[in-house]
């Protein structure tokens, strides 16, 4: 066993059926999943499996007539197409997973430094108050920050939000709240097309690599965290900012994504800041026989390899 993330957040019912061509790349989870344990990052001594969501809990952060919707089956097409995916019992389900997933990495967090915490799912930042968006039903993030303050007195929570697209819904949810600082690096001309502003934003252009990307990066995450001044950060380790990604328009390589990775857990995780991992974005373009689940996967493992060297120097 090698130093490795202290919980990490999976269930089997985060991979749910979705139509032949859909442009999500569902099957991500249970590929990253394998690679952990084939790397000696996942495995019993870490692996924990979230039960769903309580409704009231869900309540903290979303409107009850979209959550009733959302357990009576009677969203419109319109809401449907707007989360990207048709309801079922099984995309409720898979949703209630992710954000308890959060919820406990969250907690796992908090008892401390050593306890770096992430969910193999989550980061859904386009869900907002009464609406799933952009492949978003519930948002993960915004429903664990309202659960950790009511329940652990959490005075001040930081969103490092670096998926390639603005984090609509977790901005719009805390408008006006000082004790929820987030920070939005994103496509400048990328969805969604309304950009409610975040604590601090920081538009890209298109086709932005490496260096600039790490060079902006550093430059605004310590005055992020600065500001933040929080006892608990939420990391939303996007992997749509990779060159090639469907949907992205930027252009980082593995090793820009891995340099990001380690910029952050350094500022935040490394300043003591307790921290929690999710997943977030990807939608890469299959190469050399593997499927865009599989290179999303092997992307998003990046961030668990740079957690897992974190740790190991945190101990040198």
């Amino acid at each position: 066993m090698v130093d490795s993330v202290k919980h990490v957040s999976y269930h089997p019912d985060y991979v749910i059926p979705l139509p032949e061509g859909h442009a999500f790349p569902m099957r991500k989870y249970e590929f990253l999943h394998s690679i952990l344990m084939d790397e000696g990052l996942l495995g019993p001594w870490n692996e924990h499996r979230p039960a769903e969501v309580a409704w009231e809990t869900l309540a903290l952060a979303h409107d009850e007539a979209y959550l009733a919707k959302l357990r009576d089956g009677t969203l419109s097409a319109d809401e449907q197409r707007r989360i990207g995916m048709e309801w079922s019992e099984r995309l409720v389900r898979r949703a209630r997973l992710a954000v308890q997933g959060t919820i406990d990495a969250a907690q796992a967090a908090l008892r401390g430094r050593e306890h770096l915490a992430a969910n193999l799912a989550g980061g859904t930042h386009h869900a907002l108050r009464d609406a799933g968006e952009g492949y978003c039903t519930l948002n993960d993030v915004a429903v664990a920050t309202r659960f950790m303050q009511r329940e652990y007195g959490i005075g001040r929570v930081l969103v490092v939000d670096l998926d390639v697209h603005h984090g609509n819904g977790t901005a719009a949810i805390f408008t006006g709240d000082p004790s929820v600082f987030t920070f939005s690096m994103h496509g400048a001309k990328n969805f969604p097309l309304k950009k409610p502003p975040s604590s601090l934003d920081v538009p890209l252009p298109d086709g932005l690599g490496d260096d600039d990307y790490l060079a902006i990066l550093a430059e605004h995450l310590p005055r992020a965290v600065e500001r933040a001044n929080a006892d608990l950060a939420f990391y939303l380790a996007g992997v749509d900012v990779a060159k090639g990604d469907r949907f992205g328009r930027l252009a980082l390589s593995e090793a820009g994504i891995a340099m990001r990775d380690r910029l952050v857990l350094e500022r935040v995780w490394g300043q003591g800041i307790a921290t929690c991992m999710t997943l977030s974005g990807g939608y890469a373009t299959g190469v050399d026989g593997r499927t865009s689940s599989q290179r999303t996967a092997e992307l998003h493992a990046i961030a668990h390899r740079e957690a897992s060297a974190a740790l190991r120097r945190s101990r040198t």
